[in-house]
């Protein structure tokens, strides 16, 4: 026994002199490996299109699609019925709100809130999602106006829409043009959150609770995302085949990854979220500072950002970021952007992507909100 765990201490003492063979004595630096570099050369991304050796472009779409939703993991099991209840409703300018609780999942009874614009209808409609901003008291809230809540989350939702929104709700913006328009909160924030409290800080966390179960936080949010775009589409007041979605920052990151894998949307609007892993996570620029909440696990060993956002074509997109925006480099926006152009290009149909690279922070001013309603109007 003795010898036993002598062996045993020889051995971890030469693991030990293995990790400190670069002569620094660690391997993480930043939260990176030192070997970031080399992994990130092996990232050849074989299933984007115009590297894969699928040259028809629906088999190919159909084939990444299958790949992305092997790599998300278990989604959540489906609900049985919605059960859909209107528990407040408030008349507004040429629309109703409408504050209302469905079965999301069989997991999940959720609150969400539902526009209606006056009129008989069926109407184009928009599924409206929210951003992350490390601020996850309220989720819905940030996109439509919300009602009948306390006053310290009618004072949240205000601030943080005149911060990043110019003082103007996204989704009640739509839905006096026109749109039936839903907003949900994800899984981590508003009504969704911890009963401890809010705290960014805990997301990790979280998301590493549901790698233990074999699950992918992140890839959960996607799905309930698809999930509550069929609800909105099966209501009596909705086209069916006018359906978009748009987003602000995370909330733009789940505008495109809800339009590359959701048949049911037709057009995207995503402002402020667009990169490529190759600048995104690097020595000059940073981590990834999204972290859980833009993470499925080993897609990045098939498909890059604008690759899996291609699979939008040859649907309409619209991509907006900002050149003073500190989270995304504006040379890599630009490459993403031409990569992505190069997919809809090839379908012939690029006059359905449109990109734009503005004089604007992180942020969806109103000059913004603006021409995503112009492109969805031209759209859906």
């Amino acid at each position: 026994m003795k010898k036993y765990i002598l062996g045993l201490s020889a051995l971890a003492v030469a693991m030990c002199s293995m990790a400190q063979g670069n002569g620094k004595g660690y391997e993480i630096e930043r939260d990176m490996p030192l070997f970031l570099d080399s992994i990130k050369s092996e990232l050849t991304y074989p299933l984007a299109w115009g590297n894969s050796d699928i040259t028809d472009f629906d088999t190919w779409r159909a084939t990444a699609r299958d790949k992305m939703i092997e790599l998300m993991l278990a989604p959540p099991p489906r609900a049985n019925a919605y059960d859909m209840k209107v528990i407040a409703e408030e008349k507004r300018d040429g629309y109703t709100a409408r504050k209302i609780e469905f079965n999301l999942t069989r997991y999940s009874r959720v609150t969400a809130y539902l526009l209606v614009p006056d009129g008989d209808g069926p109407f184009p409609a928009v599924v409206a999602l929210h951003d992350h901003g490390g601020h996850c008291t309220i989720g819905k809230e940030k996109m439509i106006r919300p009602f009948g809540v306390d006053q310290a989350v009618l004072d949240d939702s205000e601030k943080w829409v005149r911060d990043l929104y110019e003082g103007q709700y996204v989704g009640d913006y739509l839905a006096r043009n026109g749109y039936v328009v839903i907003s949900t909160d994800a899984l981590f924030w508003g009504e969704r959150g911890r009963k401890e409290g809010a705290d960014g800080s805990k997301f990790a966390n979280v998301a590493g609770n549901f790698m233990m179960l074999g699950r992918n936080m992140s890839a959960w949010m996607t799905f309930e995302d698809m999930y509550a775009t069929e609800f909105l589409a099966s209501l009596p007041q909705v086209d069916a085949g006018r359906v978009g979605c748009i987003g602000l920052s995370m909330g733009a990151y789940r505008s495109w990854m809800l339009a590359a894998l959701s048949p049911v949307i037709k057009a995207g609007a995503a402002v402020c979220w667009m990169t490529t892993t190759d600048t995104q996570l690097s020595w000059e620029y940073g981590r990834e500072s999204g972290g859980f909440a833009n993470n499925h696990i080993g897609i990045r060993n098939y498909l890059d950002y604008p690759h899996i956002a291609s699979l939008a074509c040859p649907n309409a997109m619209y991509f907006v970021n900002g050149e003073t925006d500190k989270l995304f480099q504006p040379h890599a926006v630009k490459e993403a952007y031409a990569t992505m152009h190069k997919v809809w290009d090839s379908q012939g149909v690029g006059d359905r992507l449109r990109t734009s690279l503005l004089p604007i922070g992180h942020e969806m001013p109103l000059s913004v909100q603006r021409s995503c309603l112009e492109f969805l109007n031209s759209s859906l």
